[in-house]
Order: C-alpha cells, then sequence, then structure tokens
C-alpha cells in the first residue's frame, strides 16, 4: 500500500498545528456519545425518583385509608342488608374484628297475629235490634313467616268464636331473587291476587271458591320483571276430612246427599304488569283450573274447571279490578241425583250453587289522603260482583258492598 511506503522518521517528529487539529477532532469524537449517554441517564434517574415519591404518597393514604376501616370495624359498624322479604339481621363483631353468624343475632323467623273484637247491629236479626246492636270476639290468630338462608316458612292457626281453623301452612325453597317453591297448605293461584275485593264480604268468586282458596299441595312462583308466573299441583283441599266443614275456604264437600270431593287440581296463572316501575300500573293476566271431583258413592271421578280473565289497575290514590270468568262442575254422581248443583262448604256452614256459571265483578276504591297518627289509610270503596247461572230458570246472584276501611 502507498501509506506503507512513507519513511518511518516522519511519524515519529513533534506534530505540528494540522495534525493537532485533527487529534482534537478524534478525541471530542470519542468523547460525545459517553457525554450523551450521562445526560440520558441522568433524566432516568430523576424521572423515577418522581414516581417513587408518588408511589410512596399512594401507600401511605391506602395504609391510613386501612387504618380507619378496622377502627369502624372494632366497633361493630357491621350491618346485613335486609332480603327480599324485609328480614334484617344484625351480625356481632368480637375482639378480633371476626363477625359471629350466631351470638346476638336476631332470629330470621318473625311471630305476629292480631286480635279482632266487632260491634255491629243486623236489620234481619230481631234479637239484635232489642239490644240495639251487638258486639263479641271476632278472630284471634297467630302466625310465623321468614327466611333462613335460601329455606321460607309461612304458617297461621286462627281462632273465631265458632270455629278453629289452620289458615295456611308451607315450606319453601328459593332459588334465586326471582323463583321459589312452597310445598303445604297455600294459597291457590286464580284471578285477581291476594285478593279479589277490598271488603270484609269478599264477594262472589270467594262463595264460589276462586277467591283467598288455600288447598293442599306444591305451587312453583316466579316474579321476572313485569312478569308474574304461577303453576301448582293440589292433592287436595284443606287438610282433614271432605266432611269436615271447620275450614277457612270454600271447597267442595261430601255433606246432605252429596259425596263429592276434590282431588287432583292444577292451576296455572300468568300476569303481565305494564307501567311497572311507575305510578300508574296495570296488571293484565289469565287464569286456569282444572282438576278431578271423586264420588264416593259411586267410586267414580269426574272433573270441575275454572278459567279467567282480569285487570287490576293502581294509579296514584285509585284502584281498579276488573275479573270475568267460567266456571264448571261435572260431578259422578249416582242415578237419579241432579248434576246441576254442587254443594260447598267453610266456615261451619254449607250450601248449594250453579254446577256451571259465568262470573264477573268491578271493584273500584280510592285511598283518601288523611294525616292522622293513629291510622296508617283511609280506604273507601265499591265492590260488585255477579254470578250468572247456566240451568234455566235460575236468578243470577249479585254482591255490592260500599264502604270504608
Amino acid at each position: 500500500m502507498k501509506s506503507a511506503t512513507l519513511p518511518e522518521p516522519r511519524i515519529t517528529r513533534r506534530p505540528g498545528h494540522r495534525t493537532l487539529a485533527i487529534v482534537a477532532m478524534v478525541i471530542v469524537a470519542l468523547a460525545s456519545p459517553t457525554a450523551l449517554a450521562q445526560e440520558t441517564r441522568d433524566a432516568d434517574v430523576e424521572r423515577l425518583a418522581r414516581e417513587l415519591d408518588a408511589l410512596k404518597a399512594r401507600v401511605l393514604t391506602l395504609e391510613a385509608e386501612l387504618a380507619r376501616a378496622r377502627e369502624e370495624r372494632s366497633l361493630g359498624e357491621v350491618t346485613v342488608s335486609a332480603d327480599k322479604r324485609d328480614l334484617e339481621a344484625l351480625a356481632s363483631v368480637d375482639a378480633d374484628g371476626e363477625t359471629d353468624p350466631i351470638e346476638d343475632r336476631r332470629d330470621p323467623i318473625e311471630i305476629g297475629g292480631a286480635l279482632r273484637f266487632t260491634g255491629f247491629w243486623s236489620e234481619s236479626d230481631e234479637s239484635v235490634k232489642g239490644t240495639r246492636g251487638d258486639s263479641g270476639l271476632d278472630l284471634f290468630r297467630i302466625g310465623a313467616e321468614g327466611a333462613i338462608d335460601d329455606l321460607l316458612l309461612s304458617a297461621e292457626y286462627r281462632f273465631y268464636p265458632f270455629m278453629d281453623v289452620l289458615h295456611h301452612g308451607w315450606i319453601g325453597y328459593r332459588f334465586d331473587d326471582e323463583a321459589h317453591v312452597e310445598v303445604g297448605l297455600t294459597q291457590v293461584p286464580f284471578g285477581l291476587l291476594p285478593y279479589a275485593a277490598h271488603n270484609f264480604w269478599f264477594g262472589v268468586p270467594y262463595y264460589l271458591g276462586f277467591s283467598d282458596d288455600y288447598d293442599l299441595g306444591a305451587k312453583y312462583v316466579r316474579n321476572s320483571g313485569p312478569w308474574d308466573l304461577h303453576l301448582a299441583f293440589f292433592k287436595n283441599g284443606e287438610p282433614g276430612s271432605p266432611t269436615d266443614l271447620s275450614r277457612y275456604s270454600f271447597d267442595v264437600v261430601s255433606v246432605r246427599d252429596s259425596a263429592n270431593e276434590e282431588t287432583n287440581q292444577l292451576n296455572a296463572r300468568l300476569a303481565y304488569t305494564f307501567g311497572r316501575e311507575t305510578g300508574c300500573s296495570h296488571e293484565l293476566g289469565v287464569s286456569g283450573q282444572w282438576g278431578e271431583l271423586y264420588n264416593t258413592d259411586t267410586d267414580r271421578r269426574g272433573d270441575q274447571w275454572a278459567a279467567a280473565a282480569h285487570l287490576d289497575s293502581r294509579c296514584g290514590r285509585w284502584n281498579v279490578q276488573l275479573q270475568a270468568g267460567r266456571y264448571g262442575h261435572d260431578p259422578e254422581n249416582p242415578a237419579g241425583m241432579t248434576r246441576d248443583r254442587i254443594v260447598l262448604g267453610g266456615f261451619e256452614t254449607s250450601y248449594e250453587v250453579a254446577a256451571r256459571g259465568t262470573l264477573a265483578l268491578a271493584n273500584i276504591a280510592y285511598n283518601v289522603p288523611i294525616d292522622w297518627a293513629p291510622v296508617d289509610q283511609l280506604i273507601c270503596y265499591n265492590d260488585y260482583s255477579v254470578l250468572f247461572k247456566d240451568p234455566e230458570g235460575q236468578r243470577k246472584s249479585q254482591l255490592n258492598t260500599t264502604g270504608c276501611a
């Protein structure tokens, strides 16, 4: 190479100004990357220091919040929220801050009851007219209701001056917030619930066994938003003999010359509520019922059925109830015995009703504004119901009640 032929003594001489400049440029070029890297490291260190200070401040804040929470917990400020049945339980806290689910906890099963006396005057009772009215015991009842986890319980026993009877009694299981099942003496899902009236005397559907009726069986209930579904199977009416008239609900009974009783009944009820979460809601629903009538004299099974549609409208202080339906009883009576009538019984009495007919009701009520401590609410109403009987020559039955409660 040409550079290799340069004389050796030339590179050993003292460098001139040009050579010094070149050496200085090489030194600067070699030193620049090191300086830039140092500046970058200094910036990273400052940024990490700032982030570390922020993390320290956050840790201090969290420790303060945790200490405050522990202090509140040690003071026993722990509340278990109520479930959908408004059952409240207060959990105690021990010295270590752990909750005790049993000690100092209120019983989730609530015991309640009522005592009621009645004063009355009757135009048709001469003894009452002679004493200018009468009074006496009307009802004493005691009951239990509540839930333990997902197990449900509801029972009530009633004492009247002329009888004492189990009004209802069932145990259940809650699958979730929308569905549960009831097994025992439970309300039959048919028509307007829980009552097809506002008054003490109820209406025609009640005396036909289609309102406030309780039978022995199992019922599935599902409340899914605006939808309300009931499916039920009832083995028979109220517990006891079909000849026993000490019963709260009116059922087909075996008294007089009748030997029929209810058995193997299926019920279905479906309702939808429009405007469910507003001040003006309207429940529109349909109900169906089918079951057997066993006759002990003939050892044969007839049948009974019913269907109804209803509207329950609640707007502000007004409530309007409408219902219409059909029913039929086809008993397997002995030869020569009429099939146009069926015997119902309850409340220590019995009576005959048309075996087939059409029923309707129209009720209206108003919740009167009232500001008086002893009275929670004052409801004035007019309830009207009617039965059109199928057999020829029978007059309609109707009941109209006007009053305030």
